[in-house]
């Protein structure tokens, strides 16, 4: 999260001074001195390669001003992604009794952190050097899978005395991306492990199947058998012209089981009365995976329709043909 408000908020090409708190934190450090100065863009490697807590603080008090009100928009960022059970009271992630989060929680915070293309760099990368003061030091990540399993590309690791060892993964195989999120083991080899064995469950039991064919072939189906039955009434045109709303999603994550188990189901309106808009929500298409709605893509009033004047009006009662209803 920390990483998510500098990225949103800062330059990286900024320098930051680093202040005496700053200097004097505890834990994992990059090993800042009072007064040292580095680049904002170095600083976030520090932070998410060698997990620095003084650099955590150095980044807060240059993006807010204080780890005060850092902590403040760090909240509110996760009030903003609907986040239930997270809570910071620091910067850094050191134990206190009020900041927490959940497994599933931070997975979605990664999610939403992977979007940003600067830190998926940042967290894929192996070793980098840092300049503080101009001098270079060299940086290791902390990640041990990075580089030793097959797809992974990120996260983070993490350790606290209360929390144990924890690891973040990030992993793309092929068209699938899996997040894996290990929290509270009692050692780095147990970590390790388990983040495997989590990795490996999901590619060998799930995988992605591609839905834009599916979605563009019923949609076809439906424009030939049933978008005419539409009544339209009133409308200067004597039916609706749709398209299909844009959608960026072109996989579903399914069980290796559940192939056989999707289905694609498409409502409309039977009336509508002019004037219709264009862009009014004609009808949907529902994506459904053992009767669990996965996807829903709008069919679109492709263009205004005008509502008929009365010379119109009578004219339609003379060459009017009224249709019948159609239900894929």
């Amino acid at each position: 999260m920390t990483a998510i408000i500098i990225l949103e908020n800062c330059k990286l090409t900024d320098i930051v001074t680093v202040s005496k708190k700053a200097a004097g934190t505890g834990g994992s450090r990059l090993g800042l001195k009072t007064n040292d100065k580095i680049s904002i863009n170095d600083l976030m490697y520090g932070l998410l390669l060698v997990s620095g807590n003084d650099t955590a603080v150095a980044l807060a008090e240059y993006a807010a001003g204080s780890v005060e009100n850092f902590v403040k928009m760090m909240n509110q960022k996760a009030k903003d992604l609907n986040l239930k059970d997270t809570n910071f009271i620091t910067p850094h992630g050191l134990d206190s009794e009020e900041h927490y989060t959940t497994a599933f929680e931070l997975a979605l915070i990664t999610d939403y952190a992977l979007q940003n293309n600067k830190f998926a760099q940042i967290v894929n990368t192996k070793n980098y050097i840092v300049n503080i003061n101009g001098t270079p030091k060299a940086l290791s990540n902390t990640n041990e899978l990075l580089g030793n399993l097959n797809g992974v590309n990120g996260v983070k690791t993490g350790f606290t005395n209360e929390a144990n060892r924890c690891l973040v993964t990030s992993v793309k195989r092929d068209s699938m991306n899996i997040i894996t999120v290990v929290l509270g083991a009692d050692t780095k080899k147990f970590r390790t492990s388990d983040s495997v064995k989590l990795i490996e469950y999901a590619y060998s039991n799930f995988k992605n199947v591609p839905i834009k064919d599916m979605i563009n072939n019923k949609y076809k189906q439906w424009e030939a058998d049933c978008k005419n039955s539409i009544v339209l009434n009133k409308g200067i045109n004597r039916n609706v012209e749709t398209i299909l709303e844009e959608y960026d999603k072109e996989f579903i994550t399914i069980r290796n089981t559940e192939e056989n188990d999707i289905r694609i189901k498409i409502e409309n309106e039977v009336y509508l009365e002019a004037p219709v808009q264009k862009n009014y929500i004609i009808g949907k298409i529902k994506l459904f995976v053992n009767n669990d709605e996965k996807l829903v893509v709008n069919i679109l009033n492709k263009e205004d329709i005008k509502r008929m004047n009365v010379l119109d009006f009578y004219i339609s009662l003379i060459t009017n043909n009224w249709k019948t209803m159609c239900e894929l």
